[in-house]
Formats: C-alpha cells, sequence, structure tokens
C-alpha cells in the first residue's frame, strides 16, 4: 500500500491512489508516483520482506510509501503505522531525555558519571573517575566499536550488574583519543537516568515525549506488540534467502536501542527535532540542549584527498546522533540495527526535510533510499542507489571468507586430545558470567547461564575444537567454534571462542573453568 499525503497545488488520480505535487523548494517538483515506483522496485531487487519510509517537509508527513509484507506467510502489507523495532536511533531520545534533566537542574552534562552510579567503572581507574555524561553520549571513552556487546546481548541481567561488568572490557584507544561506538555506554545513561527520576528510561520516554508528541503508537516492550497489534516481524536470512525469526526482549537495554515505533510516529519525532524541540507553545528542549546535542563531540576523519558522493567536509558524532555535511547541508541522522530489522532517521534541518526508513530484514538498503529521497528533495542529480549500494554489499558479502575459509582447514577424521567428561563443568568468564558445557543424554551442550537464548549443541570439528550448533535463531552470526585449552598434564583451563561476525565478539569472553 502507498499512500501520499499533503494538500497544495495540483490533486490528481494515478491507478486509484491520490498524489498531490508540492514544491520542497521552489522550483522543485517532485514526482511522487516515480519515487513510489522506485522504493517499490528497490525493496524486490534487495530481497526485503517490508519496507515503510516516509518523508517529512515544512512540519507535515508528505509521503508514505509501504512495500512488500511485514509478515510473509500471511502475506500481510505494512502501513504508515506498523511497528517495527528502530534500535539505536533510540540514542537520540535518551540524549533528549538527559537534556530535559539538566534543563530541570538534576544533573550536569559534565558530571562525573561515577556521581550516579559509584560502582561505574572502566579498564582504568582514574578513566572511571574522570568519564563525564557528554563523554558517554558521544562514544569516546575509549572501548572499541561494539565491543563487549556480548555482555548485554541476550541477557537476562539487570542494567546494573551489566555496568559493572565494563571494567573487563579492553582498551581500544585513550581516552578521548578515537571512536568507539558503544552500546553499553547509552546502558549505562539510561540507569543514571533511572537513578536521577526513579523511574526506568522506559516510563520518561513514555512521559517526556512520547505522549507530548502524540506518539501513541510507539512502545519500548514486546510485551506490548500484540496490544498494539499492526507490527512487522522480523526476518534473517541464510542460503540466500529470508527465514522469520522471533522478537527479542529489549527491555532492559532500552535506552540504547529498546524502542519500536512507525513511520507516523517518528514522522512528529522527526518534525519536533526540526522545530528545535518545540512543541506548540511549549519548548520541551532548550536552546542550549538543542546545540549540545547537535554539536560534534566526536569527530571522525574525512578523507579530502579525493571526491566523494556527498560533497563531504566532515563526520563527526553529537549526543546520541550522527553529524555531517550533504552537499553543503547539515546532515543530522542515525541507524538502528535490531535482531531483523534495520532503521535509519536522516535529517536535513535547514530545509525542514527528514527521511525515515523502517525495514523487516537484515539485508537492507535504508541509506539506499535515504540518499535517493534526500536527492529528490533537494533537487539534485541522483544516481540509481539502489543499484550501487546494492552492488557493494553483495561485493562486500562475496569479499567475507571467514566462514568459508575456517570450513576448508578442516581436518577430518582427527579425535579429541582432551576427553568428553573432562570438558563438561562450569566455565567463567567476567564479561558475560557463567558458560556451562554438559553432557546430556549423547548431546554436549553449551550454555550461557545469563543468556539462555544462546544455548547451543556442541559436535566434534576437529582435534580439540568443537563446532557451536545454535538451537535458537541467530540474526547476527552462524558458524562458530570452540577451541579447548589444556595444561601440559591434559587438565583443562578454559576454552576460546571464534565466531566470525561483525557484531558480537565472542573472542572476548574467555571462559575460565572454575576449581
Amino acid at each position: 500500500m502507498r499512500t501520499f499525503l499533503k494538500s497544495v497545488y495540483f490533486i490528481f488520480l494515478l491507478i486509484g491512489i491520490t498524489v498531490i505535487e508540492i514544491h520542497a523548494q521552489d522550483n522543485i517538483a517532485i514526482d511522487w508516483k516515480e519515487l513510489d515506483t522506485y522504493f517499490e522496485n528497490m525493496v524486490s531487487e534487495w530481497d526485503l520482506p517490508s519496507a515503510s519510509i516516509g518523508i517529512v517537509k515544512e512540519g507535515k508527513l508528505v509521503f508514505s510509501g509501504n512495500y512488500g509484507y511485514m509478515d510473509l506467510e500471511k502475506k500481510q502489507k505494512p502501513d504508515e503505522n506498523t511497528l517495527y523495532a528502530i534500535a539505536s536511533n533510540s540514542k537520540a531520545f535518551t540524549s533528549a531525555i538527559i537534556g530535559m534533566l539538566v534543563q530541570e537542574g538534576k544533573l550536569d552534562w559534565n558530571d562525573p558519571v561515577k556521581k550516579y552510579l559509584p560502582y561505574f567503572a572502566l579498564y582504568d581507574p582514574w578513566v572511571s573517575d574522570h568519564t563525564t555524561i557528554r563523554d558517554i553520549l558521544s562514544h569516546r571513552v575509549g572501548l572499541g566499536t561494539f565491543s563487549g556487546d556480548n555482555i548485554w546481548y541476550k541477557t537476562t541481567l539487570s542494567s546494573k550488574d551489566m555496568i559493572k561488568r565494563i571494567q573487563y572490557v579492553s582498551k581500544a584507544y585513550d581516552f578521548r583519543a578515537g571512536y568507539g561506538y558503544s552500546n553499553l555506554m547509552y546502558i549505562t545513561a539510561g540507569e543514571i537516568i533511572k537513578t536521577v527520576t526513579g523511574k526506568g528510561w522506559s516510563e520518561n520516554v513514555k512521559e517526556k515525549i512520547l505522549l507530548p508528541l502524540g506518539m501513541t503508537r510507539s512502545i519500548s516492550s514486546i510485551e506490548q506488540l500484540d496490544i498494539k497489534g499492526n507490527f512487522a516481524q522480523p526476518y534473517a536470512r541464510k542460503d540466500g534467502g529470508n527465514y522469520k525469526i522471533p522478537w527479542v526482549d529489549w527491555d532492559e537495554v532500552a535506552a540504547t536501542g529498546g524502542l519500536i515505533s512507525s513511520v507516523n510516529d517518528l514522522a512528529k519525532w522527526m518534525i519536533f527535532n526540526m522545530d528545535n524541540g518545540i512543541l506548540g507553545k511549549d519548548t520541551l528542549l532548550s536552546k542550549s540542549t538543542r546545540n549540545m546535542v547537535w554539536t560534534p563531540h566526536n569527530n571522525r576523519m574525512v578523507d579530502h584527498t579525493k571526491p566523494n558522493d556527498f560533497n563531504r567536509h566532515f563526520n563527526a558524532y553529537g549526543l546520541g546522533w550522527g553529524l555531517s555535511d550533504y552537499h553543503g547541508r547539515l546532515k543530522v541522522g542515525h541507524t538502528g540495527g535490531y535482531d531483523g530489522m534495520i532503521s535509519a532517521i536522516t535529517l536535513i534541518p535547514d530545509e525542514k526535510i527528514g527521511v525515515v526508513v523502517l525495514t523487516n530484514g537484515v539485508k537492507s538498503p535504508i541509506m539506499a533510499a535515504t540518499y535517493y529521497a534526500l536527492d529528490k528533495m533537494l533537487g539534485l542529480e541522483t544516481k540509481d542507489w539502489s543499484k550501487t549500494e546494492l552492488k557493494r554489499v553483495d561485493a562486500n558479502k562475496l569479499k567475507d571468507t571467514r566462514i568459508s575459509d575456517r570450513i576448508s582447514k578442516r581436518v577430518l577424521n582427527t579425535k579429541p586430545t582432551i576427553a568428553v567428561q573432562d570438558m563438561v563443568g562450569s566455565y567463567e568468564s567476567k564479561l558475560v558470567g557463567k558458560i556451562l558445557i554438559e553432557k546430556k543424554d549423547d548431546k554436549l551442550l553449551l550454555i550461557f547461564e545469563n543468556a539462555p537464548l544462546l544455548k547451543a549443541e556442541l559436535s566434534h570439528w576437529h582435534y580439540d575444537v568443537w563446532k557451536i550448533n545454535w538451537l535458537e535463531p541467530q540474526a547476527w552470526f552462524s558458524f562458530g567454534t570452540i577451541k579447548v585449552n589444556a595444561d601440559n598434564n591434559l587438565n583443562v583451563l578454559g576454552f576460546d571462542f571464534d565466531v566470525p561476525n561483525n557484531d558480537f565478539f565472542f573472542e572476548e569472553l574467555k571462559p575460565v573453568k572454575s576449581k
């Protein structure tokens, strides 16, 4: 279903769909039917289950396009109210709540984290003492991108217990001397919000943002999905096709990525931000807060020696927002990745233009759709972004031979030197806690005590290496092994993980056998 909104200029009918032409800028006429057809073809080209795309301009939702099926089995089509997980696009809501608390005098941007969470610790005591709220919101504390994410992923731990384990994540670069995207720091920010207000992140975001903005469909718990209805199903990929996977509970880590929303609701969020935090006669975000979250706090290098597709001169992270320039205009935005769902929110504040792309697949053209929409809205010469980005994604997949390399190096007809009964037992990882290897009937099981959805069956691979066969669907990783380690007397010491993927670094876990 495709819907087009805005009452300006010429109204006419095309194939039973009402299309309204508007001028995004002076002398720029948008061919909405062409844009709609492009997105429809794009979803097909990418073999994407579904996408819902919204464009706002001058305070109104002027385009809403909905494509594919939000449930492939039931052939259900999405609409502008269909719910998708927006994952890390939730981070901008977290920084906005922090800003509101600053406005209320309940905390300061430069307050040390330990002022509110005395147990907070990083890899170094001095760094732990001097890390501020601005530091944790701008990914500059010294942790590597995604490092330590196994602490929170699919865990049953409380946020407080997750934060207590951050001290065991290794330093990737010096404090405030680099960029390392850290979900753990936004979980920490959520706990600060809870400590200061006495309410969880979900209650705060509902009271301070969702209800005032009229984002009545948006939720932060999968337990509310059936109540709301009209929600997309998440899909992962295997053997070149899509397959349905379960929704995963991110309630406890909502501050880093737990919001579930729709095109209609996120249009209100985009408009609110481009109105600088002013809602009608109410100023929810002060001038100081707006400037703070949209000021570069952590700069990333741009190659100035060669041209780029966006005439980009700077690339930075503010507080909960990515910042760069797009053909001479400020671009503010973020992307998000949830198990089986990818999203993007992008704003061009000077032109009052915003684009939201929500999808329910892990091979997703979120930026292709965004760039094509922006170029059209800005009257720029555009290219076939879908074809360009798809070619790049497919090429990168072909280059990634990590799994095939490992499979090719398997040595057949070998036997382990360490007996299964010696492997069985309890192991301790400083990052995730207890990991068990258990023998049950004829099966050898790998069990994460604090993350039961990561349970797996082990099968012999070669020598003292065992293949991990996940018992639950996993969106971000597939093939993996463990290597059992022993001392010179063949006493088991622990084991090493090897799970090649780009998101969750199992090699950091380093489980040691309990005595």
